[in-house]
């Protein structure tokens, strides 16, 4: 229903630089989700999925990217599964590892399904996806499976995929399916920015963004501008606010941060 409001002194609404924007909740294909857009009446021209990091839930992500939908996109926060408000499914018997990857395999798997209910309320616009950390993973590998995916960014998290403690045969077929650092090449040319922070304790710098880069680095010869990597001084494990400026950058120059 819509409500009469004054011009001079409307209903106070989210906003970001100013501009307001709708937070709206979803269950999309089965996904609880937020989604930030646009204000009713405006057109949608992007949908930009955020995946967030293990033991993390979709709430946290809330306003992190929220100044895409100034400038026309829907933000899309789904709770990956096991986590958020799927906690309860997750199956028993498995360690910290294999729970990660368990809840990274599902949630790559529902991806169309979960595009193809977004698309339907927000139309057929190009797709970007963003994630740190566990979320990075289901990123990169949604960037080679997902033919819809137009840019990724991933943060704070590797390509490397090495894993001794995930045993079950099915998250190791996964991991062998989709590792980065031996399947970068079919993520090219999509746009790429690898994002990583240079104090990061989980992800060191040399033993995951610099080998994951290298990787990236060589499959993207020959696209000039579409693989973007960088480093953050001080920056944990964390999505820092430069991380995410030149996310943002990245996503509406259409593939470059604009510094190269």
């Amino acid at each position: 229903m819509s409500r009469a409001f004054s011009a001079a002194d409307p209903h106070a609404t989210p906003t970001t630089g100013g501009a307001p924007y709708t937070v709206e909740r979803r269950v999309l294909a089965g996904v609880p989700c937020l989604v930030e857009r646009p204000p009713e009446g405006q057109p949608v021209r992007a949908l930009c999925v955020v995946y967030h990091g293990a033991w993390a839930a979709k709430e946290g992500k809330l306003g992190v990217y929220s100044a895409l939908s100034e400038a026309g996109a829907a933000v899309l926060l789904p709770d990956s599964a096991l986590h958020g408000e799927r906690q309860g499914d997750t199956p028993p018997g498995l360690n910290a590892r294999e729970y990660v990857w368990e809840s990274v395999r599902r949630t790559v798997a529902e991806a169309p399904a979960l595009l193809d209910a977004a698309q339907a309320l927000y139309g057929e616009v190009p797709v970007w996806v963003v994630g740190s950390s566990m979320g990075g993973y289901v990123a990169q590998t949604l960037g080679r499976t997902e033919p819809r995916v137009a840019q990724v960014a991933a943060l704070i998290t590797s390509g490397v995929w090495h894993e001794p403690e995930v045993t079950r045969p099915s998250l190791l077929a996964f991991l062998d399916w989709h590792r980065p650092l031996t399947h970068a090449h079919d993520l090219a040319p999509t746009p790429l920015l690898l994002a990583s922070g240079e104090a990061d304790p989980v992800f060191a710098l040399e033993t995951h963004h610099a080998p994951t880069a290298q990787a990236y680095r060589a499959a993207y010869t020959g696209h000039p501008g579409r693989f973007q990597a960088r480093t953050y001084p001080g920056v944990g494990h964390y999505t820092s606010v430069r991380m995410r400026d030149d996310v943002l950058a990245f996503f509406l120059n259409g593939g470059s941060d604009g510094r190269d």
